[in-house]
């Protein structure tokens, strides 16, 4: 007969009776029921193979929409031709890199979670004296030895959703930077019902910013706005949760006018015939 494995739970609260009724009487006691509990959050976790066939299918599903779609252009205004085959070695690099970087963070984060929960364990334990004690609630020890490994899904949820939103802006960047943006306009969620927006990303909504180095610059027909660098700011989608989103600009015609030179002006009306 083939006995069933207690799972985390029934682990740790059998760990937490044996210990209220012997005590801390010996390194062995301790060590065993360390050991028990480990292998029991271990298997109560997602196995760590799942997690990364998860991130593959959900980042990978992000970047065919955004680039085998072709979503991604609503993300860049001006420019006139988008060469995917040309980018698309640079752009799966950063969908491997970004799953990579995901499954390596929740591995971290599951790590910590179950030091934190073993830390307690053994801090809790080693306060009972020799021969136990009654005055024990076995079941709210329990619960409260249990939250940090307990909220673990939760947390590889949320580390799912923010590499998801760092994949969209670093594959935003390499557009960008290879097809030669020239400022970018912030967008952020603030409006949006209970969203935890951060109040200086608040004041970058709407605010194009310069991006430097670029050909524009170079020629002295643009320069940097009372918004100044992107360069000089978090990008979008790098702080943590950060759903903000850029809108890059390729050509002269689409800068605020206080962007504009007076030679970029008359390059402008050169083109346009304005």
């Amino acid at each position: 007969m083939v006995t069933k494995r207690k799972n985390f739970y029934q682990t740790l609260s059998e760990a937490i009776r044996d210990i209220t009724e012997h005590g801390f009487d010996s390194e062995g006691r301790l060590a065993y029921w360390t050991h028990e509990i480990r292998r029991a959050a271990e298997a109560s976790l997602m196995p760590q193979w799942r997690v990364e066939a998860l991130l593959n299918a959900s980042l990978g599903a992000i970047y065919r929409r955004l680039i085998d779609r072709g979503q991604v252009a609503k993300y860049h205004q001006g420019l006139s031709m988008f060469t995917k085959a040309h980018l698309a070695p640079k752009l799966h690099a950063e969908l491997t890199r970004r799953v990579m970087n995901a499954a390596s963070l929740i591995k971290l984060n599951r790590e910590e979670a179950m030091a934190t929960t073993i830390r307690r364990f053994e801090g809790w334990a080693g306060s009972i004296p020799a021969g136990g004690t009654g005055s024990q609630n076995s079941k709210k020890v329990a619960s409260e030895l249990r939250k940090s490994l307990a909220g673990q899904p939760f947390r590889d949820r949320r580390v799912l959703i923010d590499q998801g939103h760092k994949l969209t802006s670093a594959l935003n960047q390499v557009i960008a930077t290879d097809g030669g943006a020239i400022a970018m306009v912030w967008h952020s969620h603030w409006r949006q019902a209970n969203y935890n927006y951060r109040e200086d990303h608040k004041e970058r909504d709407g605010q194009c910013y310069a991006i430097k180095g670029n050909w524009a610059l170079q020629r002295g027909l643009m320069k940097a706005g009372d918004d100044g660098y992107y360069d000089d700011i978090t990008k979008v989608g790098e702080e943590v949760f950060c759903r903000c989103w850029a809108q890059y600009i390729y050509t002269l015609d689409r800068l605020p006018d206080d962007m504009l030179t007076k030679k970029g002006r008359e390059a402008l009306a050169a083109t346009t015939g304005k």
